[in-house]
């Protein structure tokens, strides 16, 4: 189903992905993270919707649709190494921060972190060129937020 557009995100110097192909990466993303310690929540999963619906502008509707494409393409998307490379190529530094604290509030959606959960999201971090220190702090918004 995204085979055109794995394969565009994988080339060795992909092009800057546009707004759509943006948002179905990052939301495949906060999937991969939510499915890492192979439980996927029904609280991870509409944490993934109220994201969506926040951070892009959409409806209930459109925001459940664009998880759902999310989904597809997470289980279809190459190794976590290169499709958080692409999406490092394809969205400034200050949208990675947010991408991270979105990471994290997927993390504590469900109430409680994974060996496997904090290994991805210091991998992920690491591979989208955010640091500790920054991923730290994003997860400390995240848990004062409540």
């Amino acid at each position: 189903m995204f085979a055109d557009f794995l394969k565009r995100l994988t080339t060795p110097d992909p092009a800057p992905l546009a707004d759509d192909d943006a948002r179905l990466a990052l939301t495949a993303l906060l999937v991969r993270v939510a499915r890492s310690d192979n439980y996927y929540a029904k609280a991870e999963a509409e944490q993934i919707e109220r994201i969506a619906a926040a951070r892009y502008g959409l409806s209930a509707q459109a925001a459940r649709d664009l998880r759902s494409q999310g989904e597809v393409l997470e289980t279809e998307a190459p190794d976590t190494v290169r499709f958080t490379r692409a999406i490092k190529d394809a969205v400034p530094y200050e949208e990675r921060l947010g991408v991270i604290e979105a990471l994290w509030t997927v993390v504590l959606a469900d109430g409680s972190r994974s060996d496997e959960e904090n290994a991805l999201l210091r991998l992920v971090a690491s591979l989208l060129g955010v640091t500790d220190t920054d991923s730290a702090m994003a997860r400390q918004r995240v848990d004062q937020r409540g």
